[in-house]
């Protein structure tokens, strides 16, 4: 299971549901408590460097974005304890304001991951912020190791369907529990051999730093900025490297910042049980119940994979994750029922679809390689190392919190950076940011990746006078754009305006 969102595979997963319906087939432990460490910086070389933006080209297995979207690289020091050392190049995506006057700058997104890219993320989330663009030119990002920003690659499409089809996620036996961690180191290794240097270069805190030079060079006095899911993780770094240069910076998806990797994936196992007991309600079924028949069809293809409508298997994985990526927005929510429909005649079509979506494999059998850039940035953000036994160990705890996602959620938390090449960098991140200027968090109340409880911790977490916390009574993985007037014209008018809301502002609707 990944850690947050894939803005890519759930805009994959949406357009399949479209198709369905008409039945197709950080910052380390050693600065905590001692203050921000905004004194390091790129040399005076590279905060003075000149952006050549020019028309977009095409990502790898993806169209360009067309003739609204400029693009340009930006350097950036590779370490920034040697800010006039090596340099690497951050890809960027502009989109003009379309207002005359009254421009207020740039507008920087992030929509998570970690992993995800802003480069090709940005243009497919246009239309949502119509209202921001007459204002601000709407900028986006390859984080450091992601896309077109030094991109990481860690094996080869064939080895990852391998994987997908033949380790078991939820290993039952010692010969599959040895297969399990054998493929997670091996993928480690094969990350350390793609990255190379880069692979303990490629922390929230870098890309935080990457995001001030950014902001100069951009030409902005200050950080206006829009983080969404592991995106808020990365804006609460910023604001505490640095507070005085926050602008006005909304969170949304918040991530639990006080949680460390045991706690995000306790959080995660609970917020994607609480969307699928909702998802149940709404159809008018017993929660446990439902959850209850899902578990039982995962243990008819633990022992035996369901056919498809091609040469390849739905698997026990294949099929959790298939069912996972339609919690994310309530707006997928008929395609779960679709494929679980399907898997009760015995037909895996639909859930191994789906979870071709969240994985970003294509047609052909290509995999994108957001996943190998998310492990590779969040385990040399995470300090924590759990061994198989303490795994083992979590077990009941975890099924009893999701009987559903428990099982995987619980391996997870030692399969993830198991034998990882580098060393991680802490516990949770440092986002206390004291002194910066108001910055917006929401929670939704059904988000079941980074669950509600975490927006508050956050709000808590950056300080009194600066989280200013907001609640959305919804479904889905973040609210702006997701239906709610009330969300949107708050936001707006924080961005376009200045205005925060009252701290506790919650919209029914």
């Amino acid at each position: 299971m990944q850690r947050y969102v894939r803005s890519a595979a759930l805009a994959a997963a949406g357009i399949l549901v479209a198709g369905l319906a008409v039945g197709c087939d950080g910052s380390s432990d050693d600065h905590k408590g001692r203050g921000r460490q905004d004194e390091k910086g790129a040399g005076k070389g590279l905060a003075a460097q000149k952006l050549d933006w020019d028309r977009c080209k095409a990502p790898e297995g993806g169209t360009a974005p067309g003739s609204g979207w400029q693009c340009a690289t930006l350097k950036v020091p590779l370490d920034y304890a040697e800010p006039d050392g090596e340099t690497i190049g951050i890809a960027l995506i502009r989109g003009k304001s379309t207002g005359e006057g009254d421009r207020i700058g740039s507008l920087v997104f992030n929509f998570g991951g970690p992993g995800g890219s802003g480069v090709s993320g940005l243009p497919s989330f246009a239309d949502m912020y119509g209202t921001l663009r007459e204002r601000y030119d709407l900028v986006s990002f390859d984080p450091r190791g992601v896309g077109a920003s030094e991109g990481l690659r860690c094996r080869d499409d064939k080895t990852t369907q391998a994987a997908e089809e033949k380790v078991d996620l939820t290993p039952d036996t010692p010969a599959e529990e040895k297969a399990y961690f054998k493929d997670a180191a091996d993928f480690g290794a094969g990350c350390a051999r793609g990255a190379k240097k880069l692979i303990g270069h490629v922390s929230t805190v870098e890309a935080a730093r990457d995001m001030d030079l950014m902001r100069q060079v951009l030409g902005d006095d200050k950080l206006h900025y829009m983080g969404v899911s592991y995106g808020t993780e990365l804006g609460g770094t910023y604001a505490h490297l640095f507070p005085k240069r926050v602008g006005r910076l909304a969170m949304d998806a918040v991530v639990d910042p006080s949680a460390d990797s045991v706690g995000h994936a306790e959080n995660q196992a609970r917020g994607f049980q609480r969307a699928l007991d909702n998802y149940f309600k709404s159809r008018g079924q017993d929660p446990k119940a439902g959850t209850a028949k899902i578990a039982k069809l995962f243990d008819r293809l633990d022992a035996e994979p369901m056919r498809t409508s091609g040469d390849r298997k739905l698997t026990e994985s294949l099929a959790s994750t298939g069912i996972l990526v339609t919690l994310y927005s309530k707006q997928t929510w008929p395609a779960l029922t679709r494929g679980l429909q399907d898997a009760e005649k015995g037909d895996g079509t639909t859930l191994l679809r789906l979870a071709d979506a969240y994985n970003e494999r294509d047609a052909s059998g290509r995999y994108s390689t957001q996943n190998h850039a998310q492990r590779t940035i969040s385990c040399l953000d995470a300090k924590a190392r759990s061994t198989p036994e303490e795994a083992s160990k979590r077990l009941d705890r975890f099924r009893g919190i999701s009987p559903v996602f428990g099982a995987f959620m619980a391996w997870d938390t030692a399969g993830w950076c198991h034998r990882w090449p580098v060393a991680g960098q802490h516990d949770s991140p440092e986002v206390s940011a004291p002194g910066a200027a108001p910055i917006l968090v929401i929670g939704n109340t059904g988000d079941p990746a980074t669950p509600y409880e975490g927006a508050r911790k956050m709000a808590d977490e950056l300080g009194k006078g600066v989280g200013v916390h907001m609640t959305w009574k919804g479904e889905g993985h973040g609210a702006y754009g997701n239906g709610s007037d009330c969300v949107d014209d708050t936001v707006d008018d924080y961005l376009l305006k200045g205005k925060a809301p009252k701290d506790g502002k919650v919209c029914e609707s």
